[in-house]
């Protein structure tokens, strides 16, 4: 959330870091089994995708529960660059009265990373649109996107780390 008044500001980001951490943490002893073993890179363009397409399907399974979004309906679907934002790796759509988001996620035609670090970006990806969903009936500005941005992808820094 932005404000003009920095105190609002603080307390509202500190709020929100609070209640994910809570959400995150609170499961208990099941929070450090995020030990999906990582395949190693295919040959065959056509083999990554598929591989790609279970992990973030896997990853959201194991990531929606765990952020107390067990009653969303999430769909979550690899993507060519095109269709994405320019310089973005992911994006999720939602309509909070139905409780249905749909992420989409950079295909592994279009990323030039090593198959192993492909799959960690893909994780925090799918780990930053449901940062996003968390904070989807906050209201949102152009003026507000960059702090947001900036928010979401620390708080999902510090999600992901304590998962380690």
């Amino acid at each position: 959330m932005f404000s003009r008044k920095a105190g609002v500001s603080t307390h509202t980001s500190a709020a929100l870091v609070c209640v994910l951490l809570y959400a995150v943490t609170a499961v208990g002893p099941t929070f450090g089994s995020n030990r999906t073993p990582e395949p190693k890179g295919p040959a065959a363009p056509q083999q990554r995708e598929l591989i790609a397409e279970k992990f973030i399907n896997q990853k959201l399974q194991y990531w929606q529960p765990r952020m107390r979004l067990a009653d969303w309906h999430i769909d979550i679907h690899l993507v060519r660059a095109q269709l994405l934002e320019p310089r973005t790796l992911g994006t999720i759509h939602w309509d909070t009265d139905t409780k249905r988001a749909t992420i989409a996620v950079l295909s592994t035609y279009d990323y030039h990373l090593p198959f192993r670090a492909m799959l960690g970006d893909m994780e925090f990806t799918v780990v930053h649109e449901l940062v996003h969903l968390h904070l989807a009936s906050l209201p949102r500005s152009d003026a507000s996107r960059r702090e947001e941005e900036h928010a979401v992808n620390s708080l999902t820094r510090v999600i992901l780390g304590l998962s380690k």
